[in-house]
């Protein structure tokens, strides 16, 4: 278990907050860190910042998410990792597709180039949109406080997919199924990252499996091709205890 001083936090939505911390170890886009509280519990969680200077972006959702939201500057947080692998190199113009809290860990592949579709509930929670280029992010919101109405692949629906060469995905598992299905035929690599519940991180508990695979050691970024062969993804997961429920 390594620990690093809060050097900086920063609230960047209503219920998220980045955390900045100093830790000299490379990680690669998509890698995450298992993040204890003591006395609360342990989470996975991605980078969401790379370089010397490492962040994560966390939303309040559960009780350790929660205290990791009130942590102050000077504080230590308490971690261990890297995990995990990282996503593939886009040889061309690249689309990245973030929902809710999932855009922290897409994050590091924005650049000048990039084009982005950000989605949340409303427009308050839509993470990192600013990011992106004037003119180059598409925003849906579920209620239509801001951008298209509806859900990400709505908006998905209106894009011109043509010119994209990679598509990157991070967010709720049936966000990324919808998407999968919309692309699919389409004949476009993409990357996607899921979220599951995940105890370990090391291969140990298999609370984090899908078809077999195990998120922490096997992903949690997979292929299309990957995401083909998964008869679980999008219908169903494991709860901490192991029992298999539907999403």
């Amino acid at each position: 278990m390594m620990n690093s001083v809060v050097k900086e936090v920063e609230q960047v939505t209503p219920t998220t907050v980045t955390i900045r911390f100093p830790w000299d170890e490379e990680v690669l886009p998509g890698q995450f860190i298992m993040v204890w509280i003591p006395g609360t519990g342990e989470i996975p969680i991605s980078l969401s910042h790379l370089g010397p200077m490492k962040g994560i972006t966390v939303k309040k959702y559960g009780p350790t998410s929660t205290i990791l939201t009130e942590v102050g500057e000077g504080e230590r947080i308490f971690f261990r990792g890297p995990y995990g692998n990282t996503f593939r190199k886009a040889s061309g113009p690249k689309l990245i597709i973030g929902g809710g809290s999932g855009m922290a860990g897409l994050l590091p592949l924005i650049d000048e180039k990039a084009k982005g579709l950000v989605s949340a509930r409303t427009s308050q929670e839509l993470l990192f949109a600013d990011r992106f280029r004037v003119g180059h992010v598409t925003l849906a919101t579920d209620g239509g406080s801001a951008g298209v109405k509806g859900y990400a692949v709505d908006a998905l629906k209106q894009m011109d997919l043509s010119g994209f060469s990679h598509i990157y995905v991070c967010g709720p598992e049936l966000m990324l199924k919808s998407i999968y299905d919309y692309i699919r035929e389409k004949g476009i690599k993409a990357d996607f990252s899921l979220e599951r519940t995940m105890k370990c991180g090391v291969g140990i508990c298999d609370s984090c499996s899908i078809d077999g695979l195990q998120l922490c050691k096997d992903g949690p970024v997979f292929t299309e091709t990957q995401i083909s062969t998964m008869s679980e993804f999008g219908k169903y997961r494991l709860t901490e205890s192991g029992k298999r429920v539907r999403l």
